[in-house]
């Protein structure tokens, strides 16, 4: 059987790749796997289907013998921060983060808060393959008790992240795409003082990442445009990533954020070894501008799983992807976008600049092209031979690379697509050679399978 796990857990189409069939095996598989007895901590976003999966969740953790705590709708960094703080034994999230509204996942945190390593994941694995049980889904689906004590202990937790600072005088719009960010985002800004305006602001799972959020910021510069403010951040449907914009329409992405927080950490002398931890698909002027003012760059494999191991290996406390996903140390390395949110208005606040004036001290970032190669198979699926001769085929434009080039492409480990990232300091390179590397790679990756 091909591993269910991603580059983020299990994710999928509902009803498709993600069943309710699945979904009570990973918990039954979870609660058998687990020693400890204290409770399973289990959140969700939006979607439509997501009641239907902590239900199946829910009854295969009971019939494990295991108890569990649902949190309800939240965002995914509450779960981790929540298992830390009441010394519970795991943790599960069921959330697709930033796919559209008919995927779904499952995302599985150990008893320190950490998303669960490989070798757990192959426990859980394992155990799904020895079951051949199948789990209908239930005419009725039992509503749940919802804790809302420890939501209040995590928006709490947020709040003392500012060390005293507020945020009045600011005008903050925030775009929370119908999704995890609707349950407090809002909330937490006012208690700071910020003037508040919030789109999107409906627990809404049939809209969750549609045409707003992280991954489409129309709608902010829109909110922006409409009624003028200092900043704006957009989060993704399980608000563990953020993307911010300036009051001129400028994008704040993951490098910008990385590389202005970074600046500041490493005048405080706090930054370990003056070290970031980002991707591949880390802009190629984050890198250069990072290493001319003294700091040195390291980058993994996409996913804030990666991140997170190259961080815990070198000892660093900040890191994070291009998408937002910010990882540091005030909060044991969790990806959460509203945390990241409010240090960036902290420090404008503190610094007493506009977040304008801020990104305009930021790195020039190079021209940048990320295009998808839509495929009808999972890569992850093919014959060994087929396999081999697309990555061979991969690692040909790989070494198209020079000083003032470079090229990335991977598959998704989300959707079957090919993700295919070219940037260049000269712009009418970048898109030449963007349209010629896909055109190619898509008759080379169809000569091959048919």
């Amino acid at each position: 059987m091909q591993s269910i796990f991603g580059t983020d857990g299990i994710r999928g189409r509902f009803n498709e790749e993600i069943t309710y069939s699945l979904a009570y095996k990973v918990g039954y598989a979870l609660g058998s796997t687990l020693k400890k007895k204290n409770p399973i901590l289990i959140g969700r976003d939006t979607r439509i289907s997501g009641n239907i999966l902590l239900q199946a969740v829910t009854q295969g953790i009971s019939e494990s013998g295991k108890k569990f705590i649902n949190l309800g709708i939240c965002p995914t960094p509450a779960i981790p921060f929540l298992i830390k703080q009441q010394n519970l034994s795991s943790g599960i999230m069921i959330s697709a983060s930033h796919n559209p509204p008919e995927y779904n996942g499952i995302k599985i945190f150990d008893h320190n808060g950490q998303k669960i390593n490989k070798s757990f994941e192959n426990k859980i694995q394992k155990l799904i393959e020895e079951s051949k049980q199948y789990i209908s889904v239930p005419r009725k689906v039992a509503p749940q008790k919802i804790n809302k004590d420890l939501m209040e202990i995590y928006f709490k937790s947020l709040i003392q992240t500012m060390d005293g600072e507020n945020l009045s005088g600011l005008r903050i719009i925030l775009d929370t795409c119908y999704g995890s960010a609707t349950t407090c985002a809002e909330k937490i800004f006012q208690s700071l003082g910020a003037d508040v305006r919030v789109i999107n602001n409906s627990k809404n799972g049939l809209k969750i990442n549609m045409n707003c959020g992280s991954t489409n910021l129309e709608a902010l510069k829109k909110a922006l445009r409409e009624c003028p403010a200092d900043m704006g951040f957009s989060f993704d449907g399980d608000a563990d990533r953020v993307i911010g914009i300036d009051s001129k329409g400028n994008v704040l992405d993951g490098d910008h954020i990385l590389f202005l927080w970074g600046r500041e950490l490493m005048e405080q002398k706090t930054l370990t070894n003056n070290l970031l931890i980002s991707t591949q698909m880390a802009n190629l002027g984050f890198e250069k501008a990072w290493k001319k003012i003294g700091g040195i760059f390291y980058r993994t494999d996409v996913g804030d799983k990666y991140v997170h191991e190259a961080i815990k290996q070198k000892r660093a406390i900040l890191g994070g992807e291009q998408s937002g996903h910010i990882l540091s140390k005030i909060n044991n390395f969790s990806g959460d976008g509203i945390l990241t949110a409010l240090q960036i208005s902290k420090y404008c606040k503190k610094k007493n600049i506009n977040l304008n004036d801020w990104l305009k001290s930021s790195f020039d970032p190079f021209p940048q092209i990320l295009t998808n190669i839509n495929l009808d198979f999972n890569i992850n699926k093919l014959n060994p031979k087929n396999k081999l001769l697309i990555d061979q085929s991969i690692e040909k434009f790989h070494a198209i690379y020079s000083d003032n080039c470079r090229v990335y492409i991977r598959p998704s480990g989300t959707e079957p697509v090919l993700r295919v990232l070219v940037e260049a300091k000269n712009h009418k390179k970048v898109h030449s050679l963007s349209s010629e590397i896909t055109n190619k790679l898509s008759l080379e990756i169809n000569k091959i399978i048919n």
